[in-house]
């Protein structure tokens, strides 16, 4: 198959055409394409970025990880590849150990392609290794320090690619360094860590801020904080939620200037109720609320949200005023190398998979294309075959 006529982004500059078989990208080129394929879209030149990588997602469509059940992860796969979304870390919530090991054993039954919709790539574990104080939504009748019987059982599961810890917390040190011997990502999290608890962790080797600004110690002129010290220091990647609601846009706007192109990742953190009508949604025990777009407990903390990848992309385009060239990163090659899947994903390169998201110009997404098959086509399609 070929994609020709496109504004094709990729790490060398700039293509009109890509070809893709047995789902991987095998050629591409800035002139005119080869006319052998079986089949040929034109992208009447819209942009073609990699699929975009969500590394931070509880649910979506009615559908919670937590639920544990393969309708669950069927269906937030099947929504998110709607808005562009060709692979995803489910992401579980601070909760009893028998719920996160039934939520993660169920990840691991449905480890990659889903019909239909994006790759599960992996598990994101947000809790229970939290500081209360920062707890925001996560319930503080979970929270605990990781004992080894415990965490060590999570590990084990063998699918975790990103582990939260409140690094000031003195018993997740011995998992930080567990973690990271592992391979796996190690994120700092509702944490009220000050920059020396920040620069220590990194030193065992902490590389990752969880929706960075939110549920963590705010930069002070005499105490830096977490907030601080992330956006400081270039070996950690930061999440960032960018819905307007979380991060004011001028905020966003700093943590580019602070961390530019490869610094920031961008999540959807989106919980049930992302692409639901206005009402009030189950969340673990308890009950949220979501209105103006914005998902809450029933006392006004921020509960997750219902954002989207590709109004996340426009949003933080919006607020730093960069173009699509600039950023494009921030949706999938960081995310990828954040959790060590860069060499088969996260940018549009030969022998990597052909993981593709075609952008109309008010950047609504108009075809996803995972592991070479069109997993979505919207309904305005006016790209063409032959």
């Amino acid at each position: 198959m070929i994609i020709h006529n496109a504004h094709i982004i990729t790490p060398s500059g700039i293509m009109r055409w890509l070809a893709f078989e047995g789902g991987k990208i095998t050629a591409m080129g800035d002139k005119n394409p080869p006319l052998n394929a079986l089949d040929l879209i034109d992208g009447h030149n819209m942009t073609l970025l990699p699929g975009f990588i969500d590394l931070h997602i509880h649910g979506s469509a009615g559908h919670d990880v937590m639920d544990a059940t393969p309708e669950a992860l069927l269906g937030i796969a099947r929504f998110v590849v709607r808005y562009g979304v060709t692979a995803f870390l489910p992401t579980t919530l601070t909760d009893s150990r028998a719920r996160t090991q039934a939520a993660l054993e169920n990840i691991r039954a449905h480890m990659g392609r889903i019909d239909g919709g994006a790759s599960i790539i992996g598990a994101h574990l947000e809790g229970p290794y939290l500081n209360i104080e920062k707890c925001g939504a996560q319930n503080p009748e979970y929270i605990r320090i990781p004992h080894p019987d415990e965490a060590l059982a999570f590990l084990a599961v063998g699918i975790l690619r990103l582990v939260d810890v409140a690094p000031e917390i003195s018993e997740t040190a011995w998992l930080i360094d567990e973690c990271v011997r592992r391979g796996i990502t190690v994120s700092a999290a509702h944490t009220s860590a000050s920059a020396t608890d920040i620069a220590r962790a990194v030193e065992r080797g902490l590389t990752h801020s969880t929706h960075t600004y939110n549920a963590q110690s705010p930069l002070n002129h005499r105490e830096p904080g977490v907030v601080g010290a992330v956006l400081a220091n270039p070996a950690i990647r930061c999440e960032l939620i960018a819905d307007g609601i979380h991060v004011h846009p001028l905020a966003m706007r700093i943590a580019w200037l602070c961390k530019k192109s490869a610094g920031l990742i961008l999540i959807s953190d989106a919980i049930r109720a992302a692409g639901m009508p206005e009402g009030t949604y189950q969340f673990d025990d308890r009950s949220v609320l979501l209105k103006d777009g914005a998902v809450r407990l029933l006392d006004g903390t921020l509960a997750g949200s219902a954002l989207t990848m590709d109004r996340a992309l426009r949003n933080f385009m919006d607020a730093t005023g960069e173009p699509l060239e600039n950023i494009w990163q921030t949706t999938s090659l960081n995310a990828a190398k954040a959790i060590g899947v860069a060499d088969r994903k996260g940018s549009i390169e030969i022998g990597k998979d052909a993981d593709l998201v075609l952008l109309d110009d008010s950047g609504a997404v108009q075809i996803t294309i995972v592991e070479g098959d069109i997993a979505f086509r919207a309904a305005n399609d006016s790209t063409t075959h032959s």
